[in-house]
């Protein structure tokens, strides 16, 4: 029977949506304020929906003078954040952009990113998150892909941006553009000239997947459809009103788009950095007094691979929420982390396509550091079999999630499968007795060795329990006699070794010969892309086993 928030059974729309209210009052987003304030706050989410230029719009209304985003340039209140926004709306209106244009945004993390999504809001455009990790010809094909007629990008990638097409056109949102061409307003003055008319329909967010298999897809989100969608993370990550969210994780991921659109709907302060350093993330936290941090989690493990005098240095005490997504974390980092910073970790198992699956909260993962927890509210997930038909606890199966956030499908028309109403996520793993959920792998990370069926994230778990490894990645690699064998990608302390006959002696006693990887490489660097996802096509199979 398929799992939600509230245990087997369906939950009744008027107890959902009484805890819907009672997550809200409690995160601060429901409370008293002027009849006059909270009006005009609905009048704007009416005007605009509840997009990034309605979340900012509303907030206007509501608390103008409080801190919407912390950068490198300063604060910038929400009133500040609405007017530049409507300042950029009629600039990019004047060349050209409307309800059906599509803007690219290749910025890193700071106001003029947030400033870019209210303007395209307020014009019905599409938004379109590019990764700042593309290659220039990537990039062109990913503009190309998705029908982008203007990019609003950072000075820094001017290069990457040298394979778009020359109508293609280009605003620069940091540093200065070239030949004094158009950029992002960083002042808006009162009174200006008369705003383009709401759009009839609000515009998409389109993200990029992540491309660690094969080329990028842009995948349309949905328009959320009020502060309900919010309540579901917020029911299990504590997150309130008076926080200050420091977005590490790049807001061009899904991962930092939610926490962009969190805050947004808490009205909370975000607090960015253009470029991620472990260290000036501490700093950050306590200069900043931050009380949450949005991350993935390779930038945990930076932050751990700190010398602990370093990490003591810095009074962190102010963080109550670490919240982190994008890839699975090992049962190391995590205990690490938790043991060093306190029970503050919570880990969202979701995907670009289905939003958010299940969260574990610190509680979950001192219980069992291998979970993806449980669902949040409103939200399904079930483990089915090869016949759509559910499996009992302990069986292993495709994952399957349902929930009001998933995608609307990717720019090319392709979509995910469903079965039973939900969508499947690629993923397979299992539901324990205690209803927390377990990812096993990707559906086409599974190989067969010796006729069993065997993924590579319990051999990966195993490696870095060694005390000489640092990171680790364990994939599929051909095979001429069995097709595929395992091979390990094991990453050193620095100035460290690696056994490899130790490692595969490990494995052996920990989980058996089928588990063991034939090739040990040992490597200095495992190669990720920008949202620090290990990009498998690229490790180094074909050197020869140690």
């Amino acid at each position: 029977m398929a799992t939600n928030a509230e245990g087997p059974s369906a939950t009744p729309r008027l107890f959902q949506a009484l805890r819907t209210v009672r997550v809200l009052v409690r995160a601060g987003v429901l409370g008293p304020g002027r009849p006059d304030r909270i009006v005009r706050q609905l009048r704007a989410l009416r005007t605009w929906g509840a997009t990034i230029a309605g979340g900012y719009a509303a907030a206007d209304e509501r608390v103008p003078d409080a801190v919407s985003v912390i950068d490198e340039r300063g604060p910038v209140t929400f009133h500040e954040m609405n007017l530049r926004g409507r300042a950029l709306a009629r600039d990019l209106h004047r060349l050209g952009v409307g309800p059906d244009a599509r803007v690219g945004v290749l910025c890193r993390n700071h106001s003029g990113f947030v400033q870019a999504m209210v303007a395209c809001g307020r014009l019905g455009a599409d938004t379109v998150l590019l990764n700042t990790g593309l290659s220039a010809h990537q990039l062109a094909a990913a503009a190309a892909d998705n029908g982008v007629s203007l990019v609003i990008a950072d000075a820094e990638f001017g290069e990457l941006c040298s394979e778009l097409p020359p109508e293609v056109v280009r605003v620069t949102a940091w540093g200065e553009p070239p030949a004094e061409g158009p950029r992002v307003p960083w002042r808006a003055e009162e009174g200006a000239e008369d705003d383009p008319p709401p759009p009839e329909s609000p515009g998409r967010l389109i993200v990029l997947t992540s491309g660690t298999t094969g080329a990028p897809k842009g995948a349309r989100r949905p328009t959320p459809k009020g502060p309900q969608d919010a309540a579901s993370v917020l029911s299990r990550i504590p997150l309130r009103s008076s926080d200050r969210i420091l977005v590490s994780a790049p807001i061009f991921h899904t991962w930092g788009l939610a926490g962009v659109q969190l805050g947004m709907s808490m009205r909370a302060t975000l607090v960015t950095r253009r470029v991620f350093d472990p260290e000036d993330v501490l700093r950050t936290v306590q200069e900043e007094r931050c009380t949450a941090l949005f991350a993935v989690p390779v930038m945990l493990r930076r932050i751990m691979d700190l010398p602990r005098e370093t990490r003591e240095r810095y009074d962190t005490s102010s963080l109550r929420v670490v919240a982190c997504s994008g890839s699975a974390m090992s049962p190391k980092l995590i205990t690490d982390f938790m043991d060093g910073f306190g029970d503050v970790l919570y880990n969202l198992y979701g995907s670009t396509e289905v939003s958010w699956a299940t969260i574990a909260t610190p509680e979950d993962m001192r219980t069992s550091p291998t979970t993806a927890g449980r669902p949040p509210l409103g939200t399904r997930i079930a483990v089915l079999d090869g016949e759509g038909a559910e499996v009992p606890p302990g069986t292993e199966g495709s994952i399957h999630v349902g929930n009001d956030m998933l995608f609307d499908g990717y720019t090319n028309g392709r979509s995910k499968r469903f079965a039973d109403g939900l969508m499947e996520t690629g993923d397979r793993g299992h539901m324990d007795a205690d209803g927390l959920l377990h990812v096993a792998g990707r559906d086409d990370d599974m190989i067969v060795s010796g006729g069993e069926n065997v993924f590579p994230r319990p051999v990966e778990e195993a490696i870095v329990t060694l005390p000489e490894v640092r990171e680790v990645v364990v994939a599929g690699v051909p095979d001429e006699e069995f097709g595929q064998r395992f091979a390990a990608f094991v990453v050193p302390h620095e100035g460290g070794s690696v056994d490899p006959d130790g490692v595969r002696a490990h494995v052996r006693d920990v989980l058996g010969r089928f588990s063991v990887p034939r090739d040990v490489v040992v490597l200095g660097e495992l190669p990720r892309n920008a949202t620090g996802k290990v990009v498998k096509r690229l490790l180094p199979y074909q050197e020869p086993r140690q």
